[in-house]
């Protein structure tokens, strides 16, 4: 049995009737021969590997009244056929089809008294392909760890043999009762004071070490908020240095848009590819990174689509954007090690080239704000908040509708994932694609995130489909924007 982190106990609270926590791809592969049986391909392929794919087999475990942080514990009746699903798109099986059919999975909750994941096998694509969608819990691994069962669950070659990942299962939990499960959360609140002395301590120590490294007001102005009681208060007689730097979370609201109101149930889901070389060709072009060139195509794909709408605000959009701090130590891989940057994306100006330059000044600025702070600190906040008291937090802001009548730092998120060069295969059947299916919070309907695999760029888009009726038209302009930005830059 292994205790949840505050982190991953988070995408847990933040689940509502209509914000749900887990995140998701669609992967499309070519079938090696007429007749090749994904489904049981990918069943055997599990199963074999169950040994080593530990956040499949395990279960969450709570307490009644939710007093402490939820447990892991290795399901004892786990049923593999349960999670391994197979289904058939109608005639003609087209692209959109299955964008269509994505939305619909990705807009169902994972069953939380089962391991939190589910792969479905999707045939009936043309040319006789065939997709896998796999739906997973953020509270059990972000986008390093789910890029690591990535790898345990396809090969580098074809129908590879790897009998290290062929490793005995590791024997399932006891599950403890609820009167147990209440002593030892009662027992751990007793030493919770003493624990959160202790970490406000270590916060503070980490902050004023990094403000001397790099004289900065605003780290210690952003922890002084953060922290509570006289502990805050000591942080904030230690920010006497005067500078121009902005805290590193957003101190004002983001502009409004018609995407960050209340989202709904539902879910619509848009795909697109772009050439990696055309991407690449930009950023040689204008002194850029790839990354640059990704936000600067989302801001200017961003700006078209509201401007047609007649909804373009004046001041530019704000973006969240994961940032990984896995550092290659960690002994738990099966975990959340994920902070984040806040950087103005520049959809207030006209020019791409201007855009871009933009960008490249508003993630370097966000960049360096990030290196501020403690590397784990945005991550520990996260255990100032008693699991019954976040879990009711995140229930009254879905039931109140907060989403559209309390104005957010941000307005959505834009990810773009470095992705594997080398190809890979599911036992014998090549991976062409792999679309990211990512998730929405209160009050933000849209999010887009990339995945470099080979020589393509795929582009996931999700929205709340009460909101974003027209994604298909953003996901569009995405790759008109390459177009324009390439024009722009080598003219």
């Amino acid at each position: 049995m292994k205790q949840l982190t505050a982190l991953d106990a988070t995408f847990l609270y933040m689940e509502t009737p209509y914000s749900y926590g887990h995140v998701s791809s669609v992967s499309i592969y070519a079938r090696p021969e007429p007749g090749y049986d994904a489904f049981n391909a990918l069943r055997s392929t599990i199963e074999d590997r169950l040994g080593v794919l530990e956040p499949l087999r395990r279960k969450l475990l709570r307490d009644p009244l939710d007093l402490d942080l939820p447990h892991w514990i290795i399901d004892d009746a786990f049923d593999l056929d349960f999670h391994v699903r197979h289904l058939g798109l109608p005639p003609p099986g087209d692209f959109q089809q299955l964008q269509t059919q994505v939305a619909r999975l990705a807009a169902r909750p994972l069953d939380q008294s089962r391991p939190l994941w589910e792969a479905y096998v999707i045939d009936g694509l043309p040319d006789d392909r065939f997709a896998l969608f796999m739906k997973m819990h953020h509270a059990t691994v972000d986008g390093a760890a789910g890029a690591e069962m990535l790898g345990l669950i396809t090969d580098t070659s074809p129908g590879a043999d790897r009998p290290e990942l062929n490793v005995p299962l590791s024997p399932a939990d006891r599950s403890p009762s609820s009167i147990e499960m209440l002593t030892r959360s009662s027992m751990s609140m007793l030493f919770e004071p003493a624990r959160m002395v202790r970490f406000q301590a270590r916060m503070v120590r980490d902050l004023v070490e990094s403000s001397r490294n790099h004289g900065a007001k605003s780290v210690l102005d952003a922890a002084s908020r953060a922290v509570p009681g006289p502990i805050g208060e000591m942080v904030r007689n230690w920010a006497t240095d005067d500078d121009d730097q902005t805290p590193l979370i957003p101190a004002t609201a983001a502009p409004s848009t018609s995407f960050n109101q209340s989202i709904g149930p539902h879910r619509r889901f848009e795909a697109r590819t772009a050439a990696l070389a055309d991407v690449k060709a930009i950023k040689t072009a204008a002194g850029a990174t790839v990354n640059d060139v990704v936000m600067a195509v989302c801001a200017g794909a961003l700006r078209t689509w509201l401007d047609e709408k007649g909804e373009l605000p004046a001041d530019p959009l704000v973006s969240m954007i994961p940032v990984s701090i896995r550092t290659g130590e960690e002994t738990d891989p099966w975990t959340n090690r994920v902070s984040a940057i806040f950087a103005t994306i520049p959809t207030h100006l006209p020019d791409p080239i201007e855009r871009l330059r933009g960008v490249q000044m508003a993630m370097a600025k966000g960049k360096e704000q990030f290196e501020m702070m403690p590397a784990d600190m945005l991550s520990e906040l996260s255990q100032m908040a008693p699991p019954a008291f976040a879990i009711r937090a995140s229930r009254l802001a879905s039931r109140f509708r907060l989403g559209g009548r309390v104005s957010l730092p941000f307005n959505l998120v834009i990810s773009n994932v470095p992705g594997p060069r080398q190809p890979l295969y599911l036992d014998r059947a090549e991976l062409e694609h792999y679309y990211p299916v990512s998730t929405l919070i209160e009050g933000q309907g849209l999010n887009i995130t990339v995945q470099s695999y080979l020589d393509c760029l795929d582009f996931g888009l999700v929205a709340c489909a009460d909101l974003v009726p027209d994604l298909d038209r953003l996901a569009d302009l995405l790759l008109e924007e390459i177009d324009a930005l390439a024009t722009a830059a080598t003219s």
